[in-house]
């Protein structure tokens, strides 16, 4: 093998994919998606204003309910056991109210029944907030039956929360503090990245062989470089957009999230925080916060293995899926045409990604070892793993066979494709494709 020719085809797919003024749009708009999924909950949370002193009637027929409702910066409540419902109905738009609230008398089991009538759908804080108040309420009713003493005293005693707080011992005896929270969301972040580059940037490859095909073009290039050049060329070529592409993503997504915090002054921790867990954050010491702890456990994690496991299964899957996607491209003269033939390779993916939502939750079961070391599987599985700490063993043996089985996929990829790139005119079937594998 030439490693100038392959050089040139590696530049040619390179710089003609980076030219593309989708590749520009999309290297642009994806990185200001990403860093609005993350902003915007902080934005909305800040400067979300909703209307205060909303006026609510309680039609509390109950008599147990009233004294539960308590006025604050988004409700007013007004209260009148006796008002005519029906007459407040007609004339609602006149009443000056949002919502309207008529509870009944209490049942034979002390249980009642709500409803609550608005000009608007009534949103879901303000049900919620109903619900909850009435429910308390009822529920005291009917402790206060069993005629205990001191009961509300007995209530605040025994009310308890209780947060358990998770930590990891090292080889050594050392602990340090974890939260399986962040694992989980590193670990769904990382395999769910992979699953989204290997397809898109397989099907990138598959879909450049179909254009060379129909255009004839690939007749002139395989006159002077082999089709398994070709096919390497062009599947490092995409790599190297792929990779160029997703640094640049990172880089930008960075820069823009930290620009939105400075300019508009987001603490964007506390801001996605409820409003009491906030005002502990800048009231406690870091230590013993919610944040602080949320903070220590980050700073807890090594993120180094997981970035190197990250790059090595991200570079290792494409090159074993890309194969694959070349092969199948070069089998037919249009993309309609792949329906039949392309199932086979994103069947595994898609298995790979139920695996990987298993794996969140029980990363050391068989089903999650299993997927991480079959290697049509384990670039999600594995990524899924690698947070949560995987023995170096299990992840070298992973790699090792996921090496392997890319050189004898893109063995076999290469006589589909040698074969496949020079058919026109004829649907190529699986019998073929075995065909051309043995010649």
């Amino acid at each position: 093998m030439k490693t100038d020719k392959l050089f040139l085809i590696i530049s040619r797919e390179f710089s003609v994919r980076v030219k593309k003024k989708s590749f520009i749009f999309l290297t642009l708009l994806t990185p200001i998606f990403f860093a609005a999924l993350i902003v915007l909950p902080s934005v909305i949370m800040t400067f979300s204003s909703g209307v205060k002193g909303q006026k609510i009637m309680i039609v509390d027929k109950s008599e147990v309910c009233t004294s539960f409702f308590k006025n604050n910066e988004e409700y007013t409540y007004l209260f009148d056991a006796n008002a005519d419902v029906e007459k407040i109905k007609k004339n609602f738009a006149g009443e000056d109210l949002y919502a309207l609230v008529e509870i009944s008398p209490l049942d034979s089991a002390a249980n009642v029944t709500v409803s609550a009538f608005s000009s608007k759908q009534l949103n879901i804080d303000t049900k919620t907030e109903i619900e909850r108040t009435v429910k308390k309420a009822v529920e005291k009713t009917k402790l206060g039956r069993y005629n205990i003493e001191n009961l509300d005293a007995i209530l605040k005693d025994v009310n308890t929360d209780v947060s358990v707080k998770t930590f990891t011992i090292s080889e050594e005896g050392d602990e340090k503090l974890g939260m399986v929270e962040i694992y989980m969301g590193i670990a769904y972040i990382a395999s769910f990245m992979i699953y989204m580059f290997i397809f898109m940037f397989g099907s990138m490859v598959m879909r450049g062989v179909i254009d060379e095909k129909s255009s004839r073009v690939v007749e002139v290039i395989i006159s002077s470089v082999k089709p398994f050049e070709l096919m390497l060329g062009k599947i490092l070529g995409v790599g190297s957009v792929a990779l160029v592409q997703f640094l640049i993503w990172i880089g930008l997504t960075v820069a823009i999230i930290f620009g939105a915090q400075s300019v508009m002054g987001i603490d964007m921790a506390k801001s996605q925080l409820p409003a009491g867990m906030a005002q502990s954050v800048t009231t406690m010491p870091v230590d013993n916060s919610p944040m602080g702890d949320i903070m220590s456990a980050l700073s807890g994690v090594n993120f180094v293995p997981i970035i190197l496991a990250f790059m090595a299964f991200f570079i290792l899957g494409y090159l074993l899926y890309a194969s694959m996607f070349a092969a199948v491209g070069s089998a037919v003269d249009n993309e309609a045409d792949t329906q039949q033939l392309i199932l086979p390779v994103t069947l595994p993916l898609i298995i790979g990604l139920f695996i990987m939502i298993h794996t969140f939750q029980y990363p050391d079961s068989s089903l999650s070892f299993w997927g991480s070391m079959i290697p049509f599987t384990s670039p999600m599985v594995m990524m899924a793993r690698a947070p949560f700490g995987v023995p170096a063993w299990e992840m070298a043996l992973s790699i090792a066979i996921l090496f392997g089985t890319f050189l004898l996929m893109t063995l076999i990829s290469s006589k589909i494709y040698r074969v496949g790139i020079l058919m026109y005119g004829k649907k190529a079937s699986w019998k073929d494709i075995i065909k051309w594998i043995k010649y």
